[in-house]
């Protein structure tokens, strides 16, 4: 079956699906019975502009089979009038076929949310921490480039400038659906500063994003933390204050541990560190589903496996490539500033593609 015969199969059966939730909300069994008239609502809402573009759509394939039955007559004017049409519907008709894309893509819940982002230098020692630095700055300058806020919620400095580990929450409409595919090892390519003798070093950071969890999505019971405090440090590890108002929160049941001592308030840092943790519990429960609908098939798209490498950055050849498509950008200083974008959209386009090509065949 062509690509365009399997859309139509998938549009035709979302329109059955539609005109039988219309038979049911016009059911009084089903009125009387509150949950499921609720849920048929929802869902019938929910297929209703699909729908209604698809019945657009088929008016535009009718009045186009109609044109061209005019071709095939012997009259000369029509035949003109009939071509003119043709011409006229063609635009339309591919208009509507990628509105029609669009709308079967599956939305992600998560798209809207704001961001928790985590990066941690990796191996590579103090070139590691360097790049670590660099990474984070390259998400802050995208996020100020992108109009969105950004709050430091904790940072652990290492020497000579670099980052052992910070955390941010990026807040804006979108943030999610532009960082959330960034998750993964990100690999650095150049001549250290230290290096005397011009040798490239390969080093990694790990990059996480995190969807915000919000307190009403995700409760958290107080008996199932160990909260302490201690001083805030700075770097090399010397105390900079003597009150107790950085804090260590350890989530019991699944040892996740998180601290924050950006704050000078001791309750500012416990509520900071409560937003990762939610982020963090609401992470693990996306890739719990994310496992089960992977044992249903073969790969898992777009998971953001934070152990899988991702891109490597090159400085000695000034090139960017993103590992999972292929793609190489030469302007590494640019991206490195925060242009991002036409990685993001590349790797939008690229798992929007799959999704719609895995909603279409189920």
């Amino acid at each position: 079956m062509s690509e365009n015969n399997q859309l139509l199969s998938k549009l035709q059966s979302l329109e059955e699906r539609h005109e039988d939730l219309a038979r049911r909300l016009a059911d009084p069994a089903q009125i009387a019975d509150t949950n499921a008239f609720r849920t048929h609502s929802k869902a019938y809402s929910d297929l209703e502009e699909v729908v209604e573009r698809f019945h657009e759509y088929k008016r535009i394939l009718a009045d186009e089979e109609a044109a061209r039955e005019m071709l095939r007559g012997a009259d000369e004017e029509m035949r003109r009038l009939a071509h003119d049409e043709i011409a006229a519907l063609g635009p339309k008709k591919v208009a509507l076929e990628a509105d029609l894309r669009r709308l079967l893509i599956p939305k992600d819940p998560y798209d809207d949310k704001n961001v928790i982002l985590e990066v941690r230098a990796g191996t590579g020692g103090e070139e590691a921490a360097l790049f670590a630095a660099e990474i984070f700055r390259m998400y802050l300058r995208y996020a100020e480039k992108r109009r969105f806020k950004v709050e430091i919620l904790d940072s652990s400095h290492a020497g000579q400038g670099g980052l052992k580990e910070a955390t941010a929450a990026i807040q804006g409409r979108g943030a999610f659906s532009r960082l959330k595919y960034e998750s993964g090892v990100h690999r650095v390519q150049r001549v250290p500063a230290t290096e005397a003798s011009g040798r490239i070093h390969t080093s990694a950071v790990t990059v996480a994003v995190l969807p915000e969890a919000e307190e009403v999505e995700l409760k958290i019971d107080e008996k199932d933390l160990r909260i302490d405090t201690f001083c805030s440090s700075g770097p090399g590890g010397q105390s900079v204050n003597t009150t107790y108002s950085a804090v260590r929160i350890t989530h019991i049941p699944s040892g996740l541990v998180v601290s924050c001592q950006d704050e000078k308030s001791q309750h500012k840092n416990k509520a900071q560190a409560m937003r990762v943790l939610r982020s963090r519990l609401l992470d693990i429960a996306q890739r719990e589903q994310a496992e089960k609908r992977a044992a249903a098939r073969k790969g898992m798209v777009g998971s953001g496996d934070r152990s899988e490498k991702i891109r490597t950055y090159n400085f000695p050849q000034g090139r960017v490539s993103d590992h999972r498509i292929k793609l190489t950008v030469h302007q590494i200083h640019n991206v490195m500033d925060g242009d991002l974008d036409e990685i993001v959209d590349a790797l939008v386009t690229h798992y929007e593609a799959e999704r719609l090509n895995e909603e279409i065949q189920a």
